[in-house]
């Protein structure tokens, strides 16, 4: 069937990104990988080539484009070469929108052309040790000075992407005690200066995968953050947040898509110059029986991105069409990765063949982002149960 998402423009970004992650990131990939994290220039490189300026309007230093489209190349790109970007997806589908939504004209000027260049990287902080998906129960707090010139932040979060890198992070924290009525009452947004007092950076959390994105826990002690520096209103941060889940659900839907289809070009590839008794493992009913079964969901799994994927640019995808896009995209990728890798036999446990680094890595997309129950939780919400 001909796919009708992508136009010549972003095709010709392709070719470009293709070529891009050929020359600067697969020869250097497992020195990435045994670091733990993409290193801190490689996010200059990835602003000269103008990935982050996509999305950002052109007074500002970016593209002034509105679409999701080439972030969906990036993904399909970096997963067909079996590696990522590092952090660096959080500072585009995460920060960006809140930027976009929330900062002043004053805010932007300050923020969006370092945004653009990777001089300044961002992240977003909202899971804190003991909450997880329970947003409303942070106990981070941000207390308005006497002489209201800034406020005071105290607390920690966890599980931050990109936090190692981040010379900005959004960081989500109590204005105001939640009331019997309201729990997400008092929560409001600031963009946090990494250099500041009393902000640390804890451990770099070891993951299961996704090994070259920086992950780490933070911790703020009396942390003076300029009120020029609080995003929107103080005390509606809790529904800023919801505002983005969509397209944040999105991402990881179609990330998924993305790595499910990269999954059966490694495994063809594999059991095609791989020969068992005297033959080419392809060469076995099984396998083309398997491989078949996976490129059959792959494909509805790359027809629901494609779908979410206009529904987002039209600003007409909603939290439930989200939540459903996502959970069947995680769950197509699980089982077709797996079933990719059990076609390696035993070279597909071993971390030198990209097919095992993307069975750990796309385990936690049935997490985050909201677990798998929680996208059902909502889907069934939605249908009136």
């Amino acid at each position: 069937m001909r796919r009708t998402v992508f136009n010549e423009d972003h095709e010709a970004f392709r070719e470009t990104i293709r070529a891009f992650v050929e020359a600067e990131v697969v020869p250097v990939y497992d020195e990435w990988f045994a670091a733990g994290q993409a290193p801190r220039d490689f996010y200059y490189k990835l602003g000269e080539l103008g990935v982050f300026g996509i999305n950002v309007p052109e007074e500002f230093g970016g593209a002034g484009l509105d679409t999701h489209k080439f972030e969906a190349v990036l993904y399909e790109e970096t997963a067909r070469a079996g590696v990522n970007f590092g952090g660096s997806g959080v500072h585009v589908l995460l920060a960006l929108p809140y930027l976009k939504m929330l900062a002043t004209d004053e805010q932007k000027k300050r923020y969006l052309p370092k945004f653009v260049t990777g001089e300044e990287m961002w992240a977003l902080a909202m899971t804190e040790p003991g909450t997880g998906s329970d947003v409303a129960g942070m106990k981070t707090t941000a207390k308005l000075s006497e002489d209201g010139t800034h406020y005071v932040l105290n607390g920690a979060k966890t599980f931050i992407t990109g936090g190692v890198h981040a010379d900005r992070v959004i960081v989500c924290a109590r204005t105001s005690a939640p009331t019997e009525q309201d729990r997400r009452f008092g929560i409001s947004l600031f963009a946090v200066d990494t250099k500041s007092e009393g902000y640390s950076i804890g451990r770099k959390l070891d993951k299961l995968g996704l090994r070259t994105s920086d992950t780490a826990e933070l911790a703020f002690v009396d942390v003076k953050v300029p009120v020029e520096d609080l995003l929107g209103e103080e005390g509606k941060g809790f529904s800023y947040l919801g505002h983005n889940l969509a397209s944040e659900r999105w991402g990881i839907a179609f990330g998924a898509y993305a790595q499910a289809a990269a999954a059966v070009r490694f495994a063809q590839q594999y059991v095609t110059d791989r020969t068992v008794f005297g033959k080419p493992v392809a060469h076995f009913q099984n396998t083309k029986f398997e491989l078949a079964a996976c490129q059959a969901e792959v494909d509805a799994a790359q027809a629901v991105a494609d779908r979410a994927l206009e529904a987002l640019d039209a600003g007409e995808l909603t939290p439930a069409e989200a939540a459903s896009a996502k959970l069947f995209c995680t769950e197509v990728a699980h089982r077709v990765i797996d079933r990719c890798l059990q076609l390696h036999g035993g070279y597909g446990y071993m971390n030198e063949y990209p097919i095992a680094r993307l069975y750990a890595d796309n385990r936690v997309n049935r997490i985050y982002g909201g677990t798998s129950e929680i996208m059902k939780s909502i889907i069934a919400k939605s249908m009136g149960l």
